[in-house]
């Protein structure tokens, strides 16, 4: 962040903003130079003066991660207020200076984010959260149901599942049922096909895996309530069923007669 380059390409993907400065600045002085009339822009366009500020050239310029964090904080709520910063995050800071007399060293705690009132973090419940306080045998009858459509989703790919947790672990069954079911391709390259061994419980190509397959849900905006990469990788029920619960809502409510809403629970 420190040379103003990623923070203008940022800024122009979130305020549309693309500001007359050399694309690559290659010596320290060019790019204090960038980053100065990039973060002033940054701070216009947040209405941020810049004594209010909790960051400066100066910081950034040096790399001071808490002041950088703190940008990155306002950025955030500013441009994409939906997003799911957890509240009352603080860094303990320590300070060193060095004296006369030696090194002096202090600690101070900043505050990232501002602490919330109680529940305010929480989601509020969906049907699927009423869904799972339903009797046993309700749950496992959608769990069929889903099965049910997912197969036959699958159906021309000569695929076929029989647990929802474990199957849709490493992304690759999640992301070929959402081409099928959205109607377009995903390339080999943007994917792995094979992403890791069944001994590691949480790898990278696994993440990235299910990482894209939500963002294409996020996209289609069948997401209503976040839900957590590593929580699918990791096999949490509740996760992977509130994807395939969205996807079945969608093309399940498309395919239905009736057009019952599939938000009605019976």
């Amino acid at each position: 962040m420190f040379d103003g380059l990623i923070l203008h390409h940022l800024l122009q993907k979130l305020a549309g903003l693309r500001l007359q400065v050399e694309e690559i600045a290659l010596t320290a002085a060019s790019q204090r130079r960038k980053l100065e009339v990039v973060l002033g822009a940054v701070n216009r366009a947040l209405q941020v003066e810049e004594p209010q500020a909790k960051w400066s050239v100066e910081a950034i310029f040096n790399k001071d991660l808490v002041a950088t964090l703190h940008l990155l904080v306002a950025l955030a709520k500013h441009f994409q207020p939906s997003v799911p910063l957890p509240s009352n995050v603080q860094v303990e800071v320590v300070t060193i200076e060095s004296t006369k007399s030696g090194l002096k060293s202090g600690k101070s705690l900043e505050q990232l984010t501002t602490q919330r009132s109680t529940g305010e973090d929480q989601p509020s419940e969906d049907v699927l959260d009423e869904l799972l306080k339903m009797a046993p045998e309700k749950v496992r009858a959608v769990e069929e149901a889903i099965v049910s459509f997912v197969n036959h989703s699958l159906r021309s790919l000569g695929l076929a599942v029989q647990s929802l947790n474990s199957q849709f672990a490493d992304g690759v069954i999640l992301l070929l049922l959402i081409g099928q079911l959205e109607g377009f391709f995903l390339h080999l390259k943007e994917f792995y096909l094979t992403p890791s061994s069944p001994a590691e419980m949480v790898s990278l190509p696994e993440v990235h895996n299910v990482t894209l397959a939500l963002e294409l849900l996020r996209d289609a905006g069948l997401l209503s309530h976040p839900v957590s990469p590593e929580d699918i990788v990791n096999k949490d029920p509740k996760s992977t069923l509130r994807v395939l619960y969205s996807l079945f809502c969608k093309h399940k409510l498309k395919a239905s007669a009736d057009g019952t809403p599939c938000g009605t629970l019976h």
